[in-house]
Order: structure tokens, then C-alpha cells, then sequence
């Protein structure tokens, strides 16, 4: 590779695709291949000619550790059949380093700081591995996907090349190996009472000018109510992280849960300041207008989900923000109890000036880092193959959603069906068996991305009318690749955090009318003043060198 300097890197990592086994070298981080040790030395264990859409079967017993986060609403057991089936059908045997889902991201730090990370570190959510790339904790992963072949198939099927250039660093490679969907999934929308709707001759709105017109209506019938009170603002940096991600959505901009503090104008070609936009400001406005007109309950952006659930159970609110689940499990299941003849329905996110549209990078969701101590060993070849299978091929991602047929459940055709007395997520309440705490499939540690079949197979009918519609609309660009250099991204961490406070800050200032809107300029100018345009300025410069050495 010391003549690569006059390729560039997209064509070397092109290249790599074509290079044997025998000839693949690890990378420590550097430009020119890295440490050049030869993988054919690493391949105890490995499968023989091993290809996409084969079940993975080491040569011999193995086993890997795994970070796995342990979620209390379904905690870890070790008698799951999960695991025993993992090794009947690889040969491997996973060994689980629990971690309450609490302490996750805190406890994988220290475990990486200290060395002592297991070899798989699952569900990181990107840019989370940025942090551990310039010690070289993790590995390039992008270096050794020519030993997965079930995860490059995918990228290429689905045209996600786009995608994963967007978390490349600035050395070329990416350090993540995301989960891969076919089609964007979306998740939360607004819920109405379908029935106090059809008491007035109102209908389901469509766009967020109709929403506006429901609630003025409902407000005039309950003047003493806000129609809409809202949730998932605790335990979140964004206050009402849902609302704000799916409004955003409608305004083209990165909100709530969605919110960077860098975004690409498609426009102008180049990174500007998220919450300086002028769609930003719009979004904020319409806002600060349903709280002005006391159609959005003000303690939504402070108040626990518990305090807005019993205000709609209460009858005291009529709209909710939700996701499919939400709405099934917990306001339908529990207003049929307290309210005779209620109905509740979720509609596809209204929509606003950006159009039918979704936002960018939902078809990579989180993912897996493999620690570099990993590369040291023997079985590496065998642990890059086996994370190949259960993550990425489509029998792995079947197994790990639905567990094994016969046991836990039936399949006929696209169709999957739980065997009798097993529930998931709420749909059998009286079943003795759950899915996820009994048998420990359908974990988030190993169950995301995957075929739009394999996603849509545990829709209920809400879900399924609401993704429908959803699936159709246009994602919108992913933004480019602009991997900062390791001192430009300790320089960014430091401008970011009060950045982003004061933009948080003031969106709330302005949304629930503390702060005029001529002050709007005022609030670019505090954004200034902590660094907002030398933050941009450092994203184009990354841009712009990422464009020009990459072709």
C-alpha cells in the first residue's frame, strides 16, 4: 500500500473488497494499512469458503464475550434459550458482561478506558464510538467487512454506501458497525381521540395547519382544557424529544431527539448552525403559538409521562404524542378501562413546508464496535464472521427477533405467529410466557435493522397503517461525510455541549413565551459569542478536505 498515496481512499476501500483473505491486513488506525499482521494467521476456528445467506458453523467450539445491556423490562437470565441455541446452531458460546441499561454508556467508557472492554461492544449509537478512535481502543471496522459477507450484501442491495460514509472518520474508515435497514422506520407521531373527534364533526388532521384548526376547535368546545398535553421530556436533553423530532421532520430541520447542532444546507452546499436556521425559527414559532393560544399544555416540556398519560386517561387532554407501542399497550388498553366507547387512533406525521419527507440517516440505527484487543486473537477471523451472522444475515436476524420455529413461534410465509402462550410486548396480557423475559429474543442488544418483511412482521394493524403510509415518503439527503481530525474533535467537543444547552434553552424561552420573537437575533448573537460560527467553519473545513481527498 505504499503507493496508494496517488488512489483515493474510496477507491482503496473499493479495492479491499477484492483482496483474499490470505492477504488482508489489520489496520491500527493508520493511512497505509496498518500494523500489516496477516489475517490467514487469525483464522482458528473460522468457516471455510463461508458466504452470505449460509449459516455460520465455527470449525470448532468458541467463545466471545459481548457487553450486553441489561433492560429491566426484560432482565438478563442465564437459562435463556437465547443463548443455548446461539451455540447449538454456530458453535459459539456468548459470554455476557451485564451492565444495567442505566449505567450503559458510562460503564463502557471505564471498560475501554481501562482495557478491559469485552471483544463485542454492542448498541453504541453513532457518533458515541467517535469518542474511543483516537486511542485506538476499537477498530477500524470498515477494514473487515471483506470477512462479512452477509453485512456487504446488505450495503449494497440497499444502497446504503451514502449512508455509512457519513460516519467515516477523517482517516477514511468508519469505527461502527451500524444496523442496516431496507426502508426508513419511523417511530412517533401525534394521537387523537378519534371519538371526541367525531362528537364535533372533526376529522384527522393531515398537515400541521389542519392540526392547528382540531385543536382551535376542540379548545373552543373545552375551553377549560388544553387539547394537547405532551410527554418524553424527563431524562432527556431535549424536552418533549419526540415532538420536537417529528415537527422538526416537517420543517426540514434536526429537533429533539433528532438534534445536532450542525446540519447541511442542501442549498447553499455547505454545514450551517442548526438552530440559527430560518426553518429552525419557523418550527419554534408554530410552536410558541399553540402555547400561546393555551392549545398545548405548557407542563408538557417539564412534566413526567406519567403526569401527561393520567391527564389524557383523566379526560383533561385529547391529543398525545405516541409511538405504536404507546398507543396500543398503554392510552388504548388504558382508556378502555376509565372511558366507555373511547377511541384512539395515531395518524402519519403531519405535514409542513418540507413535504412528504423523512429525516435523513434512519436506515442505519445503532450498532456494534469490536475492541482491538479482538485482532490480537487467534479467532478473530471466526468472531468477524460469527458478528456477520447473528447481526446481519437473515436467518441470524430472524432467529434473534423471533426465536426458533416451533418453539416460539410459527411461520407462514412473510407471516409469523407466537406460539400459544407466548406474549410479546403486551399482545397476549394473559399468556404465562413472554418472548423477551422468558426466552431473551427480541432483545434490543442483538434484534435491530434488517429486511422491511423481517421489520413489519411484528406490526399490529396501527403499526402497520402507519408505517404504510410513513415508508412512502422521501428520505431526505444524508448529510456528507466531514470527519473532523482527532484535535479538531476535541477542539468541537468543547464548543459543542454549551452550544447546544443554549440552543435547548432558548428554543424552550421561545417556545413558551418567556422570550419575544424579535429576540430571535439576539439569540444568534449568544450562539455566536460561544463559538457557533467556529464550530461551523471547523465542519467545512473537514467537509471540504473529506470532498477533495476522497474524489
Amino acid at each position: 500500500m505504499k503507493n496508494a498515496g496517488q488512489l483515493s481512499r474510496r477507491q482503496i476501500l473499493a479495492a479491499a473488497g477484492f483482496i483474499g483473505l490470505a492477504t488482508v491486513t489489520g489496520c491500527g488506525g493508520g493511512d497505509d494499512g496498518g500494523d500489516g499482521k496477516d489475517l490467514s494467521k487469525k483464522q482458528d476456528g473460522a468457516m471455510k469458503n463461508y458466504r452470505a445467506g449460509q449459516q455460520f458453523k465455527a470449525s470448532r467450539p468458541l467463545s466471545f464475550s459481548v457487553l450486553h445491556n441489561n433492560n429491566p423490562v426484560y432482565p438478563m437470565k442465564n437459562g435463556w434459550l437465547f443463548w443455548k441455541e446461539v451455540t447449538k446452531r454456530t458453535g459459539i458460546t456468548i459470554k455476557p458482561l451485564d451492565v444495567p441499561l442505566a449505567d450503559y454508556e458510562k460503564k463502557r467508557s471505564v471498560l475501554i478506558g481501562s482495557g478491559d472492554a469485552p471483544f463485542i461492544i454492542p448498541k453504541t449509537y453513532h457518533p458515541g464510538e467517535v469518542a474511543f478512535v483516537s486511542s485506538g481502543a476499537i477498530l477500524p471496522v470498515s477494514e473487515y467487512v471483506d470477512l462479512m459477507p452477509n453485512f456487504r450484501d446488505k450495503v449494497r442491495k440497499w444502497k446504503l454506501e451514502p449512508e455509512l460514509d457519513s460516519i467515516r472518520q477523517s482517516d477514511g474508515k468508519y469505527y461502527l458497525l451500524p444496523g442496516l435497514h431496507e426502508k426508513p422506520k419511523s417511530g412517533y407521531s401525534l394521537s387523537f381521540r378519534t371519538d371526541i373527534l367525531d362528537k364535533h364533526g372533526l376529522t384527522l388532521p393531515t398537515t400541521w395547519d389542519e392540526v392547528y384548526d382540531v385543536l382551535k376547535a376542540l379548545k373552543a368546545e373545552y375551553p377549560d382544557k388544553y387539547p394537547w398535553t405532551d410527554r418524553w421530556s424527563t431524562n432527556t436533553p431535549f424536552p418533549c424529544g419526540a415532538l420536537f423530532q417529528y415537527l422538526g421532520q416537517a420543517y426540514g430541520v434536526k429537533a429533539g431527539w433528532a438534534y445536532d447542532n450542525i446540519s447541511f444546507d442542501t442549498k447553499a452546499h455547505e454545514f450551517v448552525f442548526t438552530a440559527a436556521q430560518d426553518a429552525y425559527r419557523d418550527m419554534v414559532e408554530y410552536l410558541r403559538g399553540l402555547v400561546s393560544e393555551k392549545l398545548l399544555d405548557p407542563e408538557s416540556f417539564t412534566q413526567q409521562d406519567d403526569q401527561a398519560v393520567q391527564k389524557l386517561l383523566a379526560e383533561k387532554s385529547y391529543v398525545i404524542s405516541a409511538n405504536p407501542q404507546e398507543l396500543v399497550q398503554n392510552y388504548r388498553y388504558n382508556l378502555s378501562k376509565q372511558v366507555k366507547g373511547s377511541k384512539i387512533e395515531m395518524v402519519p406525521v403531519p405535514l409542513g413546508p418540507a413535504g412528504p419527507v423523512l429525516l435523513s440517516g434512519i436506515r442505519l440505527e445503532n450498532g456494534i464496535m469490536i475492541s482491538s484487543k479482538a485482532l490480537k486473537n487467534d479467532t478473530f477471523v471466526a468472531m468477524m464472521q460469527f458478528v456477520d451472522w447473528l447481526w446481519y444475515s437473515d436467518e441470524g436476524q430472524k432467529f434473534c427477533k423471533w426465536g426458533v420455529e416451533g418453539v416460539t413461534y410459527t411461520e407462514s410465509g412473510a407471516t409469523y405467529t407466537l406460539e400459544p402462550g407466548i406474549s410479546l410486548m403486551g399482545s397476549d396480557p394473559d399468556a404465562p410466557k413472554d418472548l423477551q423475559k422468558d426466552y431473551g429474543f427480541f432483545n434490543g442488544v442483538f434484534t435491530y435493522g434488517g429486511s422491511w418483511e423481517l421489520v413489519s412482521s411484528n406490526f399490529g394493524p396501527d403499526e402497520k397503517k402507519f408505517q404504510d403510509v410513513m415508508s412512502r415518503r422521501k428520505e431526505l439527503p444524508v448529510d456528507p461525510a466531514h470527519p473532523l481530525q482527532s484535535f479538531e474533535q476535541e477542539q468541537a467537543t468543547l464548543w459543542d455541549t454549551p452550544l447546544k444547552d443554549t440552543a435547548i434553552q432558548n428554543t424552550l424561552q421561545f417556545v413558551l413565551g418567556k422570550r419575544p420573537m424579535s429576540d430571535w437575533n439576539a439569540h444568534v448573537a449568544e450562539l455566536k459569542s460561544k463559538n457557533m460560527q467556529q464550530l461551523v467553519d471547523l465542519h467545512n473545513k473537514a467537509y471540504e478536505r473529506f470532498r477533495k481527498e476522497n474524489g
